[in-house]
């Protein structure tokens, strides 16, 4: 990867910054994108100029489909793109607003759409990329208190499948990471104790949630680790496929 261009979502933080830091490592220069100025400075400061940040709310199509050119115009050719970023609010489906509704949808899975779009323009002209996209295992089971968010991962990853069929003659590669339960920023602000951990490996029955047979929740490099690996040579005979890494939580679900 060494002198690649990766695109990278939600790099302020969590997974994001994780792949960032994995891609840096092995060499690629990073276009580091969130919505967090600030904190996107600071997380990204030590890697000097391997890393150039851009703010961008990936909501906005227009305001995607500009940064994406001006990325090409300052860095030349992108070669990888992970879409990271995403937004969690908890909450029971008749209890969910409207505007919780629209706002998780406008960045899980039409900002996914935006940027993606924009990124295989550029990749379509040069007939070679890797996108892969971090989903979740919510998409594949029913979540109490997470239907707006497993709704619009389901969808992200659907999506991600059907770019790689339609991006495969052009040698693009399009692959899903699907975490389950990583200790981020995210999964943290569901915790209320110091046994929260615990209850998470162990599993709900009330909430009709399985547990971690693997008995431990995942951290952020073990996600941009399987990130690394399908953005890689290593994997370049494998497109469309979702990647579960959850320590077998959706039990192949």
């Amino acid at each position: 990867m060494k002198g690649q261009l990766a695109i990278v979502t939600g790099a302020a933080q969590g997974i994001g910054a994780a792949v960032v830091a994995a891609l840096v490592e092995q060499g690629a220069r990073v276009a580091a994108l969130d919505i967090q100025a600030e904190t996107l400075q600071r997380a990204m400061q030590p890697y000097g100029d391997r890393v150039t940040t851009y703010t961008v709310d990936l909501s906005r199509s227009q305001e995607v489909s500009a940064v994406v050119e001006r990325i090409a115009a300052d860095l030349g050719e992108i070669d990888m793109l992970a879409n990271v970023a995403g937004i969690l609010r908890m909450g029971s489906i008749c209890e969910c607003s409207d505007q919780d509704w629209e706002r998780i949808f406008a960045v899980n899975t039409h900002g996914l759409f935006y940027l993606s779009r924009a990124v295989a323009r550029h990749m379509m002209a040069h007939k070679r990329g890797r996108i892969v996209t971090v989903g979740s295992n919510a998409a594949a089971i029913p979540r109490m208190q997470m239907a707006a968010y497993a709704a619009s991962k389901a969808a992200a990853c659907h999506f991600a499948k059907c770019l790689g069929l339609e991006l495969a003659p052009y040698g693009i590669r399009c692959n899903i990471v699907s975490p389950g339960s990583t200790d981020t920023e995210m999964q943290r602000q569901l915790w209320q104790s110091g046994s929260d951990a615990s209850t998470v490996i162990a599993g709900s029955l009330p909430h009709y949630r399985t547990g971690i047979p693997l008995g431990r929740i995942a951290d952020a490099q073990d996600i941009a680790n399987t990130v690394l690996f399908l953005l890689s040579d290593a994997a370049r005979h494998i497109t469309m496929h979702d990647l579960r890494v959850d320590g077998g939580a959706t039990l192949d679900a």
